[in-house]
C-alpha cells in the first residue's frame, strides 16, 4: 500500500484537485488595496543617489530631465529665467563694453576737430564731398523734409511720446525706480544745445557756401542732426525693453539709424551743414547715449540693491 501511495497521481486525478483547490477571492476594485512592491532593478532608478529612497520623477545623481530643475538663477543671484522678466532682453553691451565704445566716440571726436580747427586733410575731403551730395540731383523737396525731421518741432516730440509709454509700462511691471529711463532720456535731449553751443562758438566753421548765413561762423557740430541721433536713439533704447521679439527689436534699431542717416543726408543735401558736422554731431550724441544707458544701469541696481 505504501508502494502505491508513493506513485504519482494520474493526470486526471491531478488535474480535479487543482480545480477543486480554492484561489483567492479577489475583485478589480481590490487591486490597489495594497501598495506595489519595489521590484528589483526598478526602484534603483528613481532614487536621487539613496538606495530605497522612493523619490519619484529623479534618476540618481543626474540633474532632472525638466526645464524647471535646469533654470539658470536671475540677476543678483535670484532664481529666475533667462531674461528674469519674459520679454525683456539682456543688455547686449556690459559695462567694459561700453566703456570702450565711450572711448572710441571720444577719440574720433576729437580726432575730427581737431582737422577742423587745424584745416587737416579730412576737411579738404569733407568739403569736396559736401560739394558732390549737394549737386547729386535729389529732390529738393525730399531732402528738405527729411532735414525737418531733425528740428525741435518733431524730434523731442517722438522722444516725450516714447517717454512717456515708457513710463506707463515700467510702473505697471512693478519697477522701482520707472521714472528713471525716461527722464534721464529727457535729460540727455535737454544737454544737447548745452553741447552743441559752445563748440559751435569754440570751431567757428563758416557753412556751406552758397546759402543764407554761410558767411557766419558756428556751423561745427550740427545741432539738428544732434538732436535727431539723440531724440531717436533715446526713444529706440526706452522702447526696445517692451518689444517681444528679437525681430523687433532688430528691426526698431534698423529703422532708428536709418531714420538719423536720413536726416543727416537731408542737412547736407540742403547745403545746411558739411558732411563732418553731421558726423560729429553723431559722434556727439552717441556719447551722450551712453552715458544714458550708464546711469540708467546704476540707478536700477542700486535700486535692486534696497530692496
Amino acid at each position: 500500500m505504501l508502494r502505491h501511495l508513493s506513485e504519482p497521481l494520474p493526470s486526471a486525478v491531478r488535474s480535479s484537485q487543482m480545480r477543486e483547490t480554492p484561489r483567492p477571492q479577489e475583485t478589480v476594485g481590490d487591486t490597489g488595496t495594497e501598495p506595489p512592491k519595489p521590484r528589483p532593478g526598478r526602484a534603483l532608478a528613481h532614487t536621487p543617489g539613496a538606495s530605497g529612497s522612493g523619490t519619484p520623477h529623479r534618476s540618481d545623481s543626474r540633474p532632472p530631465q525638466t526645464p524647471r530643475g535646469v533654470r539658470h538663477t536671475g540677476p543678483h543671484g535670484r532664481p529666475g529665467t533667462t531674461p528674469p522678466v519674459p520679454g525683456r532682453p539682456t543688455p547686449f553691451l556690459k559695462f567694459p563694453q561700453l566703456l570702450a565704445v565711450l572711448a572710441v566716440l571720444s577719440l574720433s571726436f576729437g580726432l575730427l576737430s581737431w582737422q577742423i580747427a587745424a584745416y587737416g586733410p579730412l576737411r579738404a575731403a569733407d568739403e569736396r564731398l559736401g560739394r558732390l551730395v549737394r549737386h547729386s540731383g535729389f529732390p529738393d523737396g525730399p531732402a528738405e523734409l527729411l532735414a525737418d525731421l531733425g528740428n525741435v518741432m518733431v524730434a523731442p516730440v517722438v522722444l516725450a511720446a516714447a517717454a512717456g509709454y515708457a513710463a506707463v509700462r515700467a510702473r505697471r511691471a512693478g519697477e522701482a525706480r520707472w521714472w528713471v529711463a525716461p527722464l534721464g532720456a529727457v535729460l540727455a535731449l535737454a544737454a544737447v544745445p548745452l553741447l552743441v553751443a559752445p563748440l559751435k562758438a569754440l570751431f567757428a566753421r563758416p557753412g556751406p557756401p552758397g546759402m543764407a548765413g554761410s558767411d557766419s561762423a558756428g556751423f561745427y557740430p550740427s545741432g539738428h542732426a544732434a538732436t535727431a541721433v539723440v531724440a531717436y536713439g533715446a526713444a529706440a533704447l526706452l522702447l526696445l525693453p517692451w518689444l517681444r521679439t528679437t525681430r523687433l527689436r532688430g528691426q526698431l534699431l534698423a529703422a532708428t539709424g536709418v531714420l538719423t542717416a536720413a536726416v543727416g543726408f537731408g542737412l547736407v543735401r540742403r547745403g545746411y551743414h558739411w558732411p563732418l558736422d553731421v558726423l560729429a554731431s553723431w559722434l556727439l550724441g552717441g556719447m551722450l547715449l551712453v552715458a544714458l544707458v550708464l546711469a540708467a544701469r546704476r540707478l536700477r541696481r542700486t535700486a535692486v540693491r534696497r530692496q
